[in-house]
């Protein structure tokens, strides 16, 4: 049975959507029909989003924002609200790595990377919720195949990425008996602009990098977009608290 996202006359928060799975993702909404308010602190990036987003026939709002402050989560919801009159889907996407010994990782990079990647999903999953239950809507996290397995010099990474997996659980049963679904996406490496610019510490080991580097080659930005879309969308209406893992086998043993 073919699986039919269609998002038509909907609405959808995208953060990171500047570039890679975050431009991917607001993309496959748009193709589903929904318009989308696009999230990130790259203004050029959004705008080419957005400009990709429009030339499908939807609507795309830009917000410029930087999500590791908490009033920005709840502004960029309350943003989006406004826009299209309500909110159907809330797309938490943005991410930050930063490789690092852990004895030598600066303790802002730790706040900014638990900030990005745990905090900021929980603020505006907190905005969001109240819109979204008024409409049957969902919630979507991406994680990572490093919730999963340790990666040596990715210490805080790999704890928000499982902590962001285990918020999506305890949501999920928080609103079991409401309508609201909400699911988490965790794929593997991926060739995006977070991939390309990535520096390694010093003295790094690389035969301890290989250990978490899948032996099919990285995952297709397009497919985790696609499966992203899914889930937000009412095909996705069998998933509540699940983990789709697609990350070509790295987690399977």
């Amino acid at each position: 049975m073919p699986i039919r996202t269609d998002m038509t006359g909907k609405s959808a928060v995208v953060t990171g959507a500047a570039s890679g799975l975050g431009r991917g993702t607001a993309l496959a909404l748009a193709r589903a029909g929904a318009n989308v308010l696009l999230v990130d602190v790259n203004a050029t990036g959004l705008e080419e989003t957005a400009d990709q987003v429009r030339a499908l026939g939807r609507q795309a709002q830009v917000r410029v924002t930087d999500l590791a402050q908490a009033d920005n989560c709840a502004a960029a919801i309350a943003a989006a609200v406004e826009a299209f009159g309500g909110l159907d889907a809330l797309c938490n996407v943005a991410g930050l790595i930063i490789f690092s010994n852990s004895a030598d990782m600066a303790t802002a990079d730790w706040d900014k990377t638990l900030a990005v990647n745990l905090s900021a999903p929980f603020h505006l999953s907190k905005a969001a919720i109240p819109h979204l239950l008024a409409r049957d809507g969902a919630i979507v996290n991406v994680t990572s195949s490093a919730a999963f397995i340790g990666e040596a010099y990715a210490a805080a990474y790999c704890a928000t990425k499982a902590g962001l997996n285990a918020m999506t659980k305890a949501m999920a049963m928080e609103y079991m008996k409401q309508p609201i679904r909400i699911n988490a996406v965790a794929p593997g490496g991926m060739m995006t602009n977070i991939a390309a610019n990535l520096k390694m510490p010093e003295g790094v080991d690389y035969e301890l990098i290989k250990r978490f580097s899948g032996m099919r080659g990285l995952v297709e930005v397009d497919d985790v977009a696609e499966m992203i879309a899914y889930l937000a969308s009412d095909a996705g209406k069998g998933f509540h608290g699940a983990c789709v893992t697609m990350d070509r086998g790295i987690t399977a043993g």
